[in-house]
Protein backbone atom coordinates (compact mmCIF):
# COMPACT_ATOMS: atom_id res chain seq x y z
CA UNK A 1 0.00 0.00 0.00
CA UNK A 2 1.10 3.11 -1.03
CA UNK A 3 1.99 6.09 1.40
CA UNK A 4 -1.19 8.18 -0.66
CA UNK A 5 -3.46 5.22 -0.20
CA UNK A 6 -2.41 5.11 3.84
CA UNK A 7 -3.40 8.80 4.12
CA UNK A 8 -6.33 8.72 2.30
CA UNK A 9 -7.67 4.96 4.69
CA UNK A 10 -6.67 7.15 7.61
CA UNK A 11 -9.38 9.92 6.05
CA UNK A 12 -11.86 7.99 5.51
CA UNK A 13 -11.93 6.82 8.99
CA UNK A 14 -11.52 10.15 10.58
CA UNK A 15 -14.48 11.59 8.42
CA UNK A 16 -16.76 8.51 9.99
CA UNK A 17 -15.11 9.18 13.61
CA UNK A 18 -16.68 12.84 12.81
CA UNK A 19 -20.05 11.57 11.94
CA UNK A 20 -20.15 9.53 14.46
CA UNK A 21 -19.34 12.46 16.73
CA UNK A 22 -21.84 14.17 15.64
CA UNK A 23 -25.03 11.36 15.82
CA UNK A 24 -23.51 11.44 19.22
CA UNK A 25 -23.72 14.98 19.85
CA UNK A 26 -27.33 14.37 19.16
CA UNK A 27 -27.92 12.03 21.37
CA UNK A 28 -26.42 13.64 24.67
CA UNK A 29 -25.89 17.20 23.53
CA UNK A 30 -23.34 19.51 23.60
CA UNK A 31 -23.18 20.96 26.40
CA UNK A 32 -20.79 18.22 28.82
CA UNK A 33 -17.65 19.12 28.82
CA UNK A 34 -16.72 15.19 27.71
CA UNK A 35 -18.60 15.45 24.11
CA UNK A 36 -16.61 18.70 23.36
CA UNK A 37 -13.77 17.37 24.24
CA UNK A 38 -14.57 14.66 22.13
CA UNK A 39 -15.13 16.94 19.84
CA UNK A 40 -11.99 18.91 19.87
CA UNK A 41 -9.99 15.94 19.96
CA UNK A 42 -11.41 14.65 16.55
CA UNK A 43 -10.97 18.36 14.90
CA UNK A 44 -7.45 18.22 16.04
CA UNK A 45 -6.75 14.54 14.37
CA UNK A 46 -8.30 15.87 11.31
CA UNK A 47 -6.09 19.11 11.45
CA UNK A 48 -3.22 17.05 12.22
CA UNK A 49 -3.38 14.68 8.96
CA UNK A 50 -3.98 17.90 6.92
CA UNK A 51 -0.52 18.77 8.39
CA UNK A 52 0.85 15.30 7.67
CA UNK A 53 -0.53 15.53 4.09
CA UNK A 54 1.12 18.71 3.36
CA UNK A 55 4.40 17.60 4.22
CA UNK A 56 4.34 13.70 3.16
CA UNK A 57 7.20 13.33 0.83
CA UNK A 58 6.10 12.94 -2.48
CA UNK A 59 5.41 9.09 -3.88
CA UNK A 60 8.54 8.46 -6.93
CA UNK A 61 7.83 6.47 -9.56
CA UNK A 62 9.08 3.35 -9.98
CA UNK A 63 12.65 3.93 -12.05
CA UNK A 64 12.16 2.84 -15.64
CA UNK A 65 12.77 -1.25 -16.14
CA UNK A 66 15.25 -1.83 -19.05
CA UNK A 67 15.18 -5.29 -20.83
CA UNK A 68 18.55 -7.08 -20.52
CA UNK A 69 18.39 -9.38 -23.56
CA UNK A 70 19.42 -13.15 -22.88
CA UNK A 71 21.31 -13.10 -26.42
CA UNK A 72 25.19 -13.22 -26.18
CA UNK A 73 27.16 -9.63 -26.22
CA UNK A 74 29.19 -8.50 -28.81
CA UNK A 75 32.40 -9.73 -28.42
CA UNK A 76 34.25 -6.09 -29.91
CA UNK A 77 32.57 -4.76 -26.78
CA UNK A 78 35.58 -6.61 -25.11
CA UNK A 79 38.86 -6.07 -27.12
CA UNK A 80 40.38 -3.71 -25.26
CA UNK A 81 39.91 -4.81 -21.29
CA UNK A 82 41.61 -7.48 -19.55
CA UNK A 83 39.90 -10.80 -18.70
CA UNK A 84 39.25 -9.83 -14.97
CA UNK A 85 41.74 -11.93 -12.23
CA UNK A 86 43.77 -13.29 -15.68
CA UNK A 87 45.83 -10.34 -16.77
CA UNK A 88 46.26 -9.65 -20.76
CA UNK A 89 45.50 -12.00 -22.95
CA UNK A 90 49.03 -11.70 -24.60
CA UNK A 91 50.76 -11.93 -21.26
CA UNK A 92 50.59 -15.21 -19.25
CA UNK A 93 50.02 -15.49 -15.31
CA UNK A 94 52.89 -15.45 -13.38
Amino acid sequence: MSLNDDLTAVQRCLDELVRSVTRLEQRVGTDGLEIRRVRTDADHLRESLALLRETAPEERSRPEIIPVPDGPYNSALWLDVDDEGLGARDRHAP
